[in-house]
Order: structure tokens, then C-alpha cells, then sequence
């Protein structure tokens, strides 16, 4: 299950997550004359607001790219976190790009998009053990880790006889590598790579991107209001033509220089 990765990894294309067969369904656009795009400001760089106080970000990209595929007008707001949702299902808007949650809970109120981003599990390294890393020989070594994490528990479950030192968070336990503390940190693959890119000089990605969507999340997706289809199958059918034609791909790459698949 465990892969050997010699390289690290820096800018490379998205996986395609999205099922492919939905090229096939083509979205009635008469019941979407425009798609009303709700967001945040408090997710760099998913959508922020830059020193000008223009609303910028790979969401906000997203958004304007899907809108321009189907060929409706777009709108995009932004909400504080705390209000979005609920804007949503006051139907003061079409759609949520924000990365809420596809909990059950948040089940009952909307449907969801395709995945557009999965946020996979990734070990990180120092930069000179890169190249003799094996994900199989982690025996005895010593793996940073968000304390309480999803990915405390699949170190745990996959890697028993490797030891865990648990820290508050992310930017702790990768410091802990850094400075030698511990061997490897293992953690989400997406808040790592925020990290590597101020500190390329030290550590990379290691082995391969672990998917477990029962452990880590199903990833980011886009919300409507629970039974809005038209909006939903536009927005399917908008995500895959832009990995199709490259879009997708060119959005990642901008807003995240070390990739994190």
C-alpha cells in the first residue's frame, strides 16, 4: 500500500477527480440565466482579500472560470464564515465556494458539487532524505503529527511499530522535522505545502499522496441549496470541461506553487 517516491513534489497536474462520465450530461442552462457565487475572506489562498481589499483566490478564480464555461453572468459575494451558510440557504445566493464541510449535517440542507480539490495525506522529509525514503522500512522511526488528527490515526493503523510524536499543530510538528526533533512528519498534504514553500530549502514531499476520504475528508466541494439541480449539473458539468481544457490545472498551479498531490 505503501509506495517508494524519489522526488519531491513541486508543481505538477491535478488528478482528475471529478467522474469523467459526466462529460456526457450536458446542463440545461435555460433555468440558470446566472449563477450567484457566495465566499468568504478568511481562506487564503482559497479566497481573500488582497492589500487593495479586491476578492482574489483560487475559489474566486474557480468561480468566474465556471461561469464562464456555461456562459451565465456571475456574481460573487463575500460573507463572514459565520453567516455564509445560512446566506445560502436564505437563498441569498446560488452557490457556496468556500469549503464547507459535506457533513451529514450539511447534508440535510444542501447538495454538493463534484470534488474539485481532494486533500490527500502526505509524508514530508528533509530534503537529503528524499531520494532514500521508503514508505515500507518506517519501522522504529519517528512521525510528527497533529495531535488527535486523521492522520495520527492512520499513522496508527498502517504504521504500528513506527513511534508517533504528537504535536498542538501542523506548523509544530513540521518544525519538529526541521530541526531534527523527529524523522518524517506525516499530515495533511495541503497545509504542508503551504509550509514547504517558505521552507523549500529544508524539507520536500515524500512517497506517495494517500486519498482516504472515510479519514481525511472527501475534499473541497461547491454547495447549493438542496435541490437545486440545474445550478449543481452546470457546475458538474463546468469543473469537467476545465480539467478537460486545462483550466483546472493552470488555477493549481498559480495558487499552489509546491504541489501537494
Amino acid at each position: 500500500m505503501l509506495a517508494l517516491l524519489a522526488t519531491p513534489a513541486l508543481a505538477q497536474s491535478l488528478p482528475y477527480h471529478s467522474d469523467p462520465s459526466a462529460r456526457e450530461i450536458l446542463p440545461s442552462l435555460s433555468p440558470v440565466p446566472a449563477i450567484r457565487f457566495l465566499t468568504t475572506t478568511d481562506f487564503p489562498p482559497f479566497n481573500f482579500r488582497d492589500a487593495g481589499g479586491e476578492l482574489i483566490g483560487f475559489n474566486v478564480d474557480l468561480a468566474r472560470r465556471i461561469c464562464t464555461e456555461v456562459n451565465v453572468a456571475c456574481t460573487i459575494q463575500a460573507w463572514p464564515w459565520e453567516q455564509a451558510a445560512d446566506a445560502l440557504a436564505d437563498s441569498q445566493g446560488d452557490a457556496l465556494i468556500a469549503g464547507l464541510d459535506m457533513s451529514d449535517e450539511n447534508g440535510k440542507r444542501f447538495d454538493f458539487s463534484a470534488t474539485y480539490l481532494a486533500l490527500p495525506g502526505r509524508f514530508v522529509t528533509r530534503a537529503a532524505d528524499i531520494a532514500t525514503f521508503d514508505a515500507s522500512a518506517l519501522a522504529g522511526k519517528t512521525i510528527a503529527v497533529r495531535a488527535g488528527s486523521a492522520h495520527e490515526t492512520f499513522v496508527k493503523r498502517y504504521l504500528p511499530e513506527a513511534n508517533i510524536a504528537p504535536f498542538a499543530n501542523e506548523v509544530e510538528a513540521l518544525a519538529a522535522v526541521q530541526n531534527r526533533a523527529a524523522g518524517l512528519f506525516f499530515g495533511d498534504a495541503m497545509r504542508a505545502s503551504f509550509w514547504l514553500n517558505e521552507n523549500l530549502d529544508c524539507c520536500g514531499f515524500a512517497g506517495d499522496a494517500y486519498f482516504r476520504p472515510a479519514l481525511f475528508g472527501e475534499g473541497l466541494s461547491i454547495a447549493v441549496p438542496a435541490g437545486n439541480d440545474a445550478v449543481r449539473h452546470a457546475i458538474d458539468w463546468a469543473l469537467i470541461k476545465l480539467k478537460d481544457n486545462g483550466t483546472l490545472d493552470e488555477l493549481y498551479l498559480r495558487w499552489f506553487p509546491v504541489g501537494f498531490y
